[in-house]
């Protein structure tokens, strides 16, 4: 079934599905640009500010620390704004904190810049999912994959153009900044489409439609379910990943040689294939209930990925950058799937969706710099991408449980 075809038309109106489609890519494509364009321009930073690679790791850090906290707070700021409001003031947050990398010139001023864009980040990627599971209901998971492979593409965008940027002799604040316009872009537009859609506010499990009852309490009765915990630690496990590639894949390949253009190239072209790996893997997996084989395959992506940036990372870099970046996004798009999979109903998918992703984002955010107290510890990137092996094992045993038959007992309310 295509997107176009299976994308429902809300009450209110004129929403068609091409135009849905068009908001939920130009929203969700500026959720990475000023994340993944940083870790090339590293060097350039790090010569200006006089930041060390430890206090360069707090620029991916602290924005995905930011994603997971604003995460568990976005099921209230639905509630309280409206997705409308709420998302298109994500948006405003996410164009000042590019916007003001134009001045960022010293550590402070850079670290301000991250936390607002994470900030924004964090209740867009906590309210969209569940936007989509409601206004798109029988192609959930081809959805999230167009939303994964926006999410990746704007990646692989930060990644390519800033380098290039700074290669046509722009300053390396200009070159971060620039991601202020799509952001600008997309704010008309998103603030169009959703007020078309009438959304009625989260409501607890087991609670009948229309009762006024606190957002909390979807909160509450998940945060006791062990699953949710499961969810948290595949989610937050296989961001770390990415987290750590964004960060150190480009300045690891400058130390072999490489320029800060070949360099970003290759973060790029990760990225693509996440995007593509995320677009088309959901796809593939809508065919059966059970997602783990294709969880599985990503796994194994990551496996090879990782271990020849540990033993040989000089042989088919680019070819590597593929394989892993395909394993990446494709894992990332298909456990965003499986936690929409858990509940039926789209307020409580997407409370646990922003939950996973609440304690996920904080786990994965960790992740760039313990690589960079092991580089300080051995001299080495190889260390770090060891843990990172270790981290994608530790997936693998987690998502055996997943069976789609033990859902409805997993999230069974408590009582």
């Amino acid at each position: 079934m295509s997107l176009s075809s299976s994308t429902t038309p809300t009450p209110r109106g004129t929403l068609t599905p091409a135009f849905w489609i068009l908001v939920v890519v130009a929203v969700t494509i500026n959720l990475r640009p000023f994340l993944t364009a940083v870790g090339p321009l590293g060097h350039a930073i790090g010569e200006t500010t006089g930041m060390t690679l430890s206090q360069l790791s707090w620029l991916t850090l602290l924005p995905m620390a930011l994603m997971g906290v604003g995460a568990w707070v976005a099921p209230s700021a639905l509630l309280r704004l409206g997705a409308r409001h709420a998302i298109c003031m994500s948006l405003v947050l996410i164009a000042a904190g590019c916007a003001l990398r134009w001045i960022g010139g010293s550590a402070p001023v850079l670290l301000a810049t991250a936390a607002l864009c994470g900030a924004g980040v964090a209740l867009v990627q906590g309210i969209l999912p569940g936007v989509i599971k409601r206004q798109s209901p029988h192609s959930v998971a081809p959805m999230m994959g167009l939303y994964s492979a926006a999410l990746m593409g704007g990646g692989a965008l930060g990644a390519q153009i800033s380098p290039l940027a700074m290669q046509w002799g722009w300053d390396w604040r200009a070159a971060l900044a620039l991601w202020t316009v799509p952001v600008v872009i997309a704010l008309p537009l998103a603030w169009n489409a959703l007020g078309r859609i009438q959304l009625p506010p989260p409501q607890p499990h087991g609670a009948r439609s229309g009762a006024q009852q606190p957002v909390t309490s979807d909160t509450q009765w998940l945060m006791r379910r062990p699953r949710t915990w499961v969810l948290m630690a595949c989610f937050g496990l296989v961001n770390g990943g990415y987290a750590a590639v964004v960060a150190w894949l480009a300045p690891f390949y400058q130390s072999h040689g490489w320029s800060v253009a070949s360099s970003g190239t290759l973060v790029a072209i990760l990225s693509i294939a996440q995007a593509t790996a995320a677009l088309g893997l959901p796809v593939l997996a809508a065919r059966s209930s059970d997602r783990r084989p294709w969880i599985a395959f990503t796994l194994l992506c990551q496996l090879v990925g990782f271990g020849v940036l540990v033993w040989r990372p000089d042989a088919f870099p680019t070819l590597n950058a593929i394989v892993l970046g395909a394993g990446l996004g494709g894992c990332f798009a298909l456990m965003m799937v499986v936690a929409l999979d858990h509940l039926p109903s789209p307020s409580q998918a997407g409370a646990l969706n922003a939950l996973m992703q609440g304690g996920g984002f904080i786990l994965a955010a960790t992740a760039p710099w313990v690589i960079a107290q092991l580089h300080g510890l051995t001299g080495s990137f190889a260390a770090g991408w060891l843990y990172q092996l270790g981290a994608v094992c530790v997936v693998g045993v987690l998502v055996a449980m997943l069976a789609p038959t033990g859902y409805a007992r997993a999230m069974r309310a408590p009582g």
